[in-house]
């Protein structure tokens, strides 16, 4: 059997009630979302498990409750003894997975990603940055496309490199319009605008960034047990200086995510198990490479299965 990485979900994985069904059965699961109320100093599980979806859909909100609920998730996954080689998260996963990596406490990850979530709004104000998704396009033409928008003085960039045929792209509401049209007109199959409150993972977050490097002085990030691929350059960092600079980087560089997978991919991985709530990142992963072992835990009932079905594979 090859090797086994855990992936943890990103912004737009939110759904109210995700990991109710498990709190109300497993204590561990409880656990975590007693300690996020607890640092926070609110009420976050009520949000999660009782709404409402506008409520938890902003940024300030969905990133830690996605951390907590991935996090919860996790506790009841590893009563399994399965373990990960590697992991790695979409974007705010990423600091998911350096908590499954032993690098950040997850009370100190729950008080970061809310934080971040902050800087994020308020680097730039609601409506006035936005992202959409183009699909079947190549990377080096749609770079062309949005460098040329953003020339002309609306910037806009790749964000997103989710799998082949699936871009991102992120900037101000004019560079993402003008970008989606000329997109269109080079052969783009279709542009689809997102749902979010800003423009992540573009250069207007730069001023988020420089303000989340002092959130990040004041934590304690450890090296990391299992090493985390990291969304700046798809390789592996473990080391707590190096992985610091990158989470700081990350707020205003692409999320490199199909070339995280190939990475696995060419470390020996065959087994990606998606923990938290959706299963965008294992539908990703299959895009990317068909012959990959594919499994998402999100309640007892899938958790159940991915066990029973790795049993089988290690007999």
């Amino acid at each position: 059997m090859g090797k086994i990485a855990f992936l943890f979900p990103g912004q737009g994985s939110q759904t109210v009630g995700m990991g109710k069904s498990l709190a109300d059965q497993n204590t561990k699961v409880t656990e975590a979302f007693n300690q996020a109320d607890e640092k926070l100093g609110f009420s976050l599980s009520r949000l999660i498990f009782e709404g409402p979806q506008e409520e938890l859909t902003l940024t300030v909100n969905a990133q830690p409750a996605l951390l907590t609920t991935s996090i919860a998730i996790l506790n009841y996954f590893q009563e399994s003894g399965i373990k990960a080689d590697y992991v790695a998260g979409h974007s705010l996963g990423e600091y998911t997975a350096l908590v499954a990596a032993g690098s950040l406490s997850f009370q100190e990850a729950v008080y970061t990603v809310r934080k971040r979530g902050e800087l994020m709004e308020k680097a730039v104000p609601n409506g006035e940055g936005t992202m959409a998704a183009v699909l079947g396009m190549d990377k080096n033409l749609l770079t062309e496309v949005t460098q040329a928008v953003t020339d002309e003085g609306n910037p806009v960039q790749l964000a997103n490199l989710n799998c082949p045929g699936q871009i991102v792209i992120s900037g101000s509401r004019r560079g993402v319009e003008l970008a989606g049209e000329k997109a269109k007109e080079a052969g783009a199959k279709r542009v689809i605008p997102l749902e979010v409150s800003g423009p992540f993972h573009s250069s207007l977050m730069k001023p988020a960034a420089e303000e989340l490097s002092s959130v990040l002085d004041n934590i304690n990030v450890k090296n990391a047990i299992i090493p985390v691929i990291a969304n700046v350059t798809a390789e592996p960092m473990t080391d707590s200086a190096d992985i610091k600079e990158k989470l700081i980087e990350q707020l205003y560089s692409p999320v490199l995510w199909e070339d995280t997978v190939r990475k696995m991919i060419a470390l020996g991985v065959d087994t990606f198990i998606e923990i938290g709530p959706g299963k965008v990142l294992s539908g990703l992963v299959k895009k990317v490479d068909r012959s990959a072992k594919t499994y998402s835990v999100s309640d007892a009932e899938t958790g159940k299965a991915v066990m029973e079905a790795l049993k089988e594979e290690t007999r």
